[in-house]
């Protein structure tokens, strides 16, 4: 809680020039008094170094508003306002300590000489200039992190917008394959099986499109979807499409990316189940190891050609997403591999970190 309220104090500028503002000039009084401990000082002098110290803090305050004029101004022009405004301002704070000092500690004392009030501006000059640092220190890093959140949440921003295309570029091939099933079902003249591939597909639509891309979903969830999508092919397919699911209970919390492993059934169907007169079977597997969480979707087709753990294919876009998917939403930290299955067919393994949805 603590933490959260400095994150917000820091974040507020105006509550924080004047916290720093005001700290810089007890820091002051506080070496100036330590200073002339050196010095046999009688215990006027606190007072005075009091004095000083608030004519200091009221007298560098316009200084603020000058630089933040001189901020937009080009550089040779900016550097000689903070200056001359800047020992302008020192003038005026080492007339006050003067005066200070021999009206006060000195009971009255006068001068000679009028300039002799100005007498140690040097000094002053120095110490407001230091005051100048710190403000445009603190003011160019302010402006660094602001700079910094902006390309971070660019970044974000991008990111997200990626994950999004990624995933909804799902739906349009899909959407096109399942189509395309319908229409042959309609020249054939099979309608019912054409209006329940209809009905399936307005189910599983509506599921896609209510989930946020950006956000995952618990396997369980996932799995919903799956079925609703299986659904759709067992009307094209009927006895010929057999899946087996193989999910651990602890897995059915893992969050997972929402429909990662539809386009892999999907190639499943394509490549083996249609390529087998008598049909196949589809296993689908989820575990967990440690703080893993292990994807696999196996099919007992005729295989195809790995290479280096991936098929050898230069078309379709299902497991080309998957990839980018899992890159833009774990980096390094998964693995996708393609391998045979025994005794035929072949078996697509993802494995990516374990995050419970219980945890959310």
């Amino acid at each position: 809680m603590f933490l959260d309220y400095w994150r917000k104090f820091l974040d507020d500028r105006e509550r924080l020039f004047w916290f720093l503002h005001t700290l810089g000039w007890v820091g002051f009084a506080i070496v100036y008094y330590i200073g002339s401990l050196l010095h046999d000082m009688r215990g006027l002098w606190i007072f005075i170094i009091i004095l000083n110290s608030i004519a200091g803090w009221l007298l560098t305050l316009p200084l603020r508003y000058v630089f933040r004029f001189a901020w937009s101004l080009v550089l040779w022009k900016m550097f000689a306002l903070v200056a001359v405004s800047g020992y302008v301002i020192a003038m005026l704070w080492t007339v006050a300590k003067n005066l200070h000092y021999w009206e006060i500690y000195k009971h009255g004392f006068r001068p000679d000489e009028w300039y002799l009030y100005l007498s140690n501006s040097v000094d002053s000059f120095f110490l407001v200039m230091c005051w100048t640092g710190l403000y445009f220190g603190i003011k160019n890093y302010q402006m660094l992190q602001k700079e910094k959140q902006n390309a971070l949440k660019a970044t974000a921003m991008a990111h997200q917008a990626q994950i999004k295309m990624l995933r909804y570029q799902l739906n349009p091939h899909f959407l096109f394959n399942t189509l395309n099933a319908i229409s042959t079902l309609i020249l054939m003249k099979d309608y019912s099986l054409a209006g329940g591939m209809v009905s399936r597909l307005s189910d599983f639509l509506r599921y896609s499109l209510d989930k946020d891309p950006i956000k995952k979903v618990p396997l369980e969830q996932e799995m919903h979807a799956l079925k609703l999508y299986l659904d759709i092919e067992k009307v094209r397919f009927d006895t010929r499409l057999h899946v087996e699911w193989d999910v651990e209970d602890d897995s059915k919390k893992a969050l997972v990316p929402s429909l990662i492993l539809q386009p892999l059934i999907e190639n499943a169907i394509k490549y083996a189940i249609s390529k087998i007169e008598q049909g196949g079977n589809i296993l689908i597997s989820a575990k967990t190891f440690g703080r893993r969480l292990m994807l696999s979707v196996s099919d007992n087709g005729p295989g195809a050609e790995i290479i280096d753990g991936q098929l050898h294919r230069t078309n379709g876009v299902g497991l080309k997403n998957i990839k980018e998917r899992l890159s833009a939403l774990y980096a390094g930290k998964y693995q996708f591999k393609i391998e045979p299955n025994e005794p035929t067919g072949i078996v697509v393994n993802i494995t990516i970190p374990f995050e419970s949805a219980d945890r959310k």
